[in-house]
């Protein structure tokens, strides 16, 4: 009884006691705030609803499962109203309230999934708007305004501004690729994406991860069995010892002239302790930055980003363009170093210790003989070689 029962139970991916804090923190501040401001903005007296149920199901997924494609904010705002003028319509055009209601989520979802924005909660919203009584009776299509409309929007506001100060990136964006025909490095070899469309489209079900996660799990379990089958050389093997680094506060020229004078194309970002705070390379202050007779400088567009983004005016230093870059161990294998590269579409890496201090750099051009090493002289593994090796006479 007790496998079967176990078997019962969701395979779950393993979290952290500091992500399941993060996510029970940020529900609950997420639907405090949601409520206060909904009270201030109505009034105690008022008999218009403060707050509707199915804010607490969007509060799980916005705050324990911010990746997941169900909880973006396309699919909380445009789910909600969706589900809502659904619900309010079949309210007024059916009778029979059961009749209604089950109406209302069958034709909610489907509308949802048609318009990409399915959202579980949302069909609590179109329950609400069929059996919510009375008072959300009267509201009309008001309810998809307030409290449905309101209420979607400010939980939203409220984990974009707390999953990103802490740590989860929100929304979940897609991967920046290439601006051209060419497949990234990472889809050259192994699968393509076309294949993980073929497999999804046989599968036939709805899932709940994005397709780029899906597409980035794989790729890791494939540079994993890699790695298992390929020699062991490590980071500390291949790096660059000698690296020049700039500080946070570097005006961009400083920058530029490092980069120059030493020939490279990557400077990292260490503070006071040499500890890794980013990299800054070619293509950032090419990017980046603005040009003009005296050199590089921010320009009015990235000061104003800056400055939403971190509530403070930026001093068109090196920590303004550069890019966030967590740095590898001396110990990471060459496998991994592949993949880290691949994902981050970064061709060099700030190798560090166990206190984040940098002691070298990894670049692409570090890579290949590494990887030839591993290979064999005859491009395969020993295992290969012996199997074609001629059988002496």
């Amino acid at each position: 009884m007790r496998p079967f029962l176990s078997r019962l139970l969701p395979d779950l991916a393993p979290v952290s006691k500091r992500e399941r804090l993060r996510a029970a923190a940020g529900a609950l501040l997420g639907i405090l705030a949601t409520g206060l401001i909904s009270r201030a903005s109505v009034g105690t007296d008022a008999a218009l609803p403060v707050l509707i149920a199915p804010m607490g199901a969007s509060a799980v997924l916005l705050f324990a499962v911010p990746a997941s494609p169900l909880a973006q904010p396309w699919s909380i705002l445009g789910g909600n109203l969706v589900a809502a003028l659904v619900g309010v319509t079949a309210a007024q055009w059916v009778a029979d309230p059961f009749v209604a209601a089950a109406c209302a989520i069958g034709v909610a979802i489907a509308f949802m999934i048609a318009l990409r924005c399915l959202h579980p909660p949302s069909g609590a919203v179109a329950l609400t708007a069929v059996l919510g009584g009375p008072a959300i009776h009267d509201l009309g299509y008001g309810f998809v305004l307030w409290p449905v409309g309101a209420n979607s929007l400010l939980l939203l506001t409220a984990a974009l501004l707390f999953n990103n100060l802490t740590g989860r990136a929100y929304p979940h964006l897609r991967p920046a690729g290439p601006r051209t025909s060419d497949p990234s490095p990472a889809a050259r070899l192994g699968f393509r994406a076309s294949d993980l469309d073929a497999a999804l489209e046989d599968f036939d079900q709805l899932l709940d991860v994005d397709r780029s996660d899906l597409e980035q799990i794989l790729r890791r379990v494939q540079m994993r069995v890699y790695g298992r089958r390929s020699g062991q050389t490590t980071c500390a093997a291949i790096m660059s010892r000698d690296v020049i680094a700039v500080a946070p506060e570097a005006p961009l020229a400083e920058a530029l002239r490092l980069l120059r004078r030493h020939r490279i194309k990557a400077l990292p970002v260490t503070d006071e302790r040499a500890r890794v705070l980013g990299m800054v390379t070619q293509t950032d202050i090419l990017d980046k930055a603005t040009w003009d007779r005296s050199g590089p400088r921010l320009g009015l567009g990235r000061r104003l980003i800056l400055t939403i983004e971190r509530g403070r005016a930026p001093h068109g230093c090196a920590a303004d363009i550069m890019s966030t870059v967590a740095p590898v161990g001396p110990d990471t294998p060459v496998a991994e170093l592949v993949l880290r590269m691949s994902e981050a579409a970064q061709h060099h890496l700030p190798v560090a210790d166990a206190d984040g201090r940098l002691v070298g750099i990894v670049s692409q051009t570090d890579l290949i003989p590494a990887l030839m090493a591993d290979a064999g002289p005859f491009g395969g593994t020993e295992r290969g070689r012996a199997l074609s090796d001629p059988v002496p006479a």
